[in-house]
């Protein structure tokens, strides 16, 4: 097999861009958490068809390569080195039979990505490679790395190693970010002065945040009293069953936030606030324990500007490589 994962890191999946086309029927896309990072990382190794390949929690895997192929780490400042020797993120490097990819401890950001030529081998499942662990489907048998496993690499297309991204480019990571939401579906369900305070408190990321949610504690949500509709509970929080967008943010009980990622539920009973845009769900997936985050409102146009705005920045990228 291509690569031999000899230590499996803390929480390392297949990922690609994701299972989409399924959420009506309550499948979450799943994929990768930082797509900036993935799509960066696969134009560096020459992959352009949504290749497979690891996203990287916290602590990274350490892989042992038995051919030659090509890789490149992005996303979260957490420093690779083959053979022993530091190499630079967001740059192409060429691996030989027996080179050893490792990393050391992170310093920023949450999840790094390995994207290799050709992409890592896996079968399809719903139109996609990424792992759903919560119920066991895609990636490599539907679980994180473990040591020992094998992977496979697909077919490996034109790369060039030594191709290199502009620092402009690159994302960083501070341990305080913003990101910026859109109000709703349910935030008519909040009283007025403490959504305002949402948007002025210091939320930090609780030890309970991965690809289904993150949880945030610094302040609570207090709700507007009422006669609880027959089919929704007693919590002031809960409404009658309505759908969940990716990056939608609950309260439950009115304390601690919870902002619903990749891997989450569809649907469900509680009052969604506000709806983390889609330009900033890497930023979210990026931040890690400790970190705090500021939400920040606003408009539908503006979040769709910020959405072309990212668009363009990947375009730079891919100027700037000549892919």
């Amino acid at each position: 097999m291509p690569i031999e994962v000899r230590k499996p890191g803390l929480f390392s999946t297949v990922q690609d861009r994701g299972r989409i086309g399924g959420y009506h029927l309550g499948m979450p896309p799943s994929g990768v958490m930082d797509r900036y990072a993935y799509e960066v990382g696969a134009m560096l190794v020459g992959n352009a068809g949504g290749e497979a390949g690891l996203e990287c929690t916290y602590l990274g895997p350490e892989l042992v390569f038995t051919e030659p192929t090509v890789l490149a780490v992005t996303g979260a400042d957490m420093p690779a080195k083959i053979n022993g020797e530091p190499v630079d993120g967001w740059t192409a490097h060429a691996v030989r039979s027996g080179d050893v990819l490792s990393f050391d401890y992170l310093r920023a950001g949450a999840r790094a990505y390995l994207s290799v030529a050709g992409g890592i081998e896996v079968p399809t499942v719903l139109g996609s490679r990424a792992t759903y662990t919560l119920i066991g489907m895609g990636g490599l048998d539907g679980r994180q790395l473990r040591a020992g496993d094998e992977l496979k690499l697909g077919a490996s297309k034109a790369s060039r190693p030594g191709s290199s991204v502009p620092e402009e480019l690159r994302t960083r990571h501070p341990a305080q970010v913003e990101l910026r939401v859109v109000v709703g579906l349910s935030s008519y369900r909040v009283v007025p002065d403490s959504l305002a305070a949402f948007f002025t408190t210091d939320w930090r990321v609780t030890p309970d945040a991965n690809r289904v949610g993150y949880r945030y504690r610094g302040g609570s949500i207090d709700f507007e009293p009422r006669t609880p509709p027959a089919g929704a509970g007693s919590d002031p929080a809960n409404v009658v069953d309505i759908g969940y967008p990716i990056g939608s943010i609950q309260v439950p009980g009115g304390a601690e936030p919870i902002a619903l990622l990749n891997d989450a539920v569809t649907g469900g009973g509680y009052a969604t606030i506000a709806t983390i845009i889609s330009a900033d769900l890497g930023r979210a997936g990026q931040s890690k324990t400790n970190d705090v985050t500021r939400f920040v409102q606003v408009t539908l146009d503006e979040a769709l500007e910020a959405r072309h705005e990212q668009t363009a920045r990947i375009a730079r990228v891919r100027e700037a490589l000549g892919s």
